[in-house]
């Protein structure tokens, strides 16, 4: 019970700060944190796929109705909820993992959780930027655009991760 009451707030939290706060933060005229992304990245290893998918359906959709996106927060969202778990296989053995658990900076270490962050993130704003051009014109500009969000995404998503993380005795 409190473990959902404290997955809800983070939710409320991550969506409202997104939407009102790191939204309006535009560094160089084109580098935004998805901080929201966070959400997905957290959700348990042992849940399914199709609920997965859903949480990340859902939490892009919230989204793009307060940023009027026209699904392009969705589409980008459920893409990062689709490749979360052969992320996860990728870099590691999901058998080695504890029911209920979570991908977190104690467990995956520095490294590998880097990796995981970044590979996931590269994918949400790859979609999410070739989305919003709508052509490939502009492949490498839109990558660049790509490659450059997603460090700065990584860089708050770790932060957050270090702040709400528990230390291990």
């Amino acid at each position: 019970m409190i473990n959902s009451l404290k997955n809800t707030l983070l939710f409320v939290t991550l969506i409202i700060l997104q939407v009102w706060v790191f939204n309006n933060i535009s560094l160089w005229g084109f580098m935004t944190p998805y901080l929201f992304l966070y959400i997905v990245l957290k959700v348990r290893v042992d849940i399914g796929h199709t609920t997965l998918l859903f949480i990340g359906f859902f939490t892009g959709l919230i989204l793009d109705i307060f940023q009027n996106t026209l699904g392009m927060q969705a589409a980008a969202t459920t893409a990062l909820a689709f490749v979360r778990p052969y992320t996860l296989n990728l870099f590691f053995k999901t058998s080695d993992f504890q029911p209920k658990e979570r991908p977190s900076l104690n467990r995956f270490k520095f490294g590998g959780f880097l990796k995981y962050v970044v590979v996931a993130v590269f994918v949400h704003h790859t979609v999410l930027f070739f989305l919003e051009a709508f052509t490939f014109h502009h492949f490498f500009q839109t990558l660049e655009k790509a490659f450059f969000n997603t460090l700065f995404t990584s860089s708050g998503i770790f932060v957050i991760e270090m702040l709400t993380q528990k230390k291990e005795k």
